[in-house]
């Protein structure tokens, strides 16, 4: 049997990750990364620290509690457990990457972040360091081999709470490193299990959002109390596409593609964000139909199993997004993506990831 080092989040999935493995035998070490400083006794009021403190038990990941749900479900499982500070990285990794791609009127997605630079380097370097033989995680994903005989990453048992759209930026050498011990399972079952085997965690709810941010105040505040006022430039919004100004804008940190809500604008029929332009600080308004879109260009691509021009692919431009075929053809700097049927809300900032039978193959950031 192997020595695995488990990333623990405090939540039920990589809890049942951690009793899997232990009752197959494996020797098991468990490990949460601490990404906030939680020893501030007054966390100065909309800041990350606030946000964190404010989010903990609501549903989302990272808090102390977190913290401390992992610590109790490592004592029951009778395991060896270490917190690991990741602070640092993560404010570089993660928070100042999210506040920059808004300030570009990007819409980011810490969580790739957090899995390229925390779960999947940092992690593996403690995977090493404590002489383990493998890193599990309680991703909703698998490790199978493919037609080539190599090891691939593979969609989960449970579509709706597939996770390999997080996993694109992996390296491919990492991969036979890594176990996903929820991938074949289905969400009700693992909290079944979770409960007959008394796991302190096993009826607590699922993460939602983004573990930072505070869904009472939102990702615009949390944006305007990081940054200097110089950097929140008021700008035009403007009607698509004939440029017809309806108002103005406090900031285009505060908007993203799709957007009909909080607009600020009166018309006689529903408007969206269709378009964001950074360098004139111009947020676009149209109708639905403006919203979509046949072509897509991706770039800083990562591939784990690479595409030839003209291959027919799954693409997913968001997580929650179903996949759409489409035809990719290579560029100079990266993918063009061509689809079958026009699809919603391209947004830039968020991933183009690849599938081709469930299988990932890598994937890109849409420009």
């Amino acid at each position: 049997m192997a020595r695995v080092l488990v990333a623990m989040s405090g939540g039920v999935d990589s809890s049942v990750a951690a009793a899997l493995l232990l009752e197959q035998g494996h020797e098991v070490i468990g490990v949460t990364m601490q990404v906030w400083d939680y020893t501030q006794n007054t966390p100065e009021e909309g800041s990350a620290e606030s946000c964190a403190v404010d989010s903990e038990g609501k549903g989302t990941c990272c808090s102390s509690i977190d913290v401390e749900d992992a610590r109790s479900v490592a004592d029951h499982l009778g395991i060896p457990f270490y917190v690991i500070n990741c602070e640092e990285k993560f404010q570089k990794a993660v928070i100042d990457d999210f506040v920059g791609s808004y300030l570009e009127g990007k819409t980011p997605i810490p969580c790739v972040n957090c899995n390229t630079f925390l779960k999947f380097d940092h992690l593996i370097k403690k995977m090493y360091e404590l002489e383990c033989d493998y890193l599990a995680t309680g991703h909703y994903a698998q490790v199978v081999a493919s037609e080539s005989g190599e090891l691939a990453i593979q969609t989960s048992s449970d579509g709706w709470k597939d996770q390999t759209y997080f996993l694109f930026t992996l390296r491919p050498d990492i991969i036979p490193k890594l176990m996903f011990p929820v991938g074949t399972w289905e969400k009700p079952k693992l909290r079944e299990y979770a409960t007959d085997k008394g796991l302190p965690v096993a009826q607590k709810k699922d993460s939602t959002g983004i573990c930072f941010i505070d869904r009472k105040q939102g990702h615009a505040k949390f944006i305007e109390d990081r940054v200097s006022p110089d950097q929140l430039k008021p700008g035009m919004l403007r009607r698509f596409p004939d440029g017809e100004v309806l108002g103005e804008h406090r900031g285009i940190h505060g908007f993203t593609y799709g957007q009909r809500k909080g607009l600020g604008v009166s018309a006689e029929m529903p408007l969206y964000v269709v378009r964001i332009d950074g360098d004139t600080n111009t947020v676009w308004l149209g109708e639905e139909k403006e919203l979509y879109s046949k072509e897509l260009s991706v770039k800083n691509l990562n591939w784990l199993n690479p595409v030839q021009d003209g291959d027919k692919v799954k693409v997913k431009i968001r997580f929650a997004h179903a996949g759409a075929e489409a035809e990719i053809r290579h560029t100079d700097d990266g993918v063009k993506v061509s689809f079958e049927t026009a699809q919603r809300a391209v947004t830039p900032g968020q991933a183009a990831v690849f599938y081709r039978n469930g299988q990932l193959l890598g994937g890109g950031w849409i420009q």
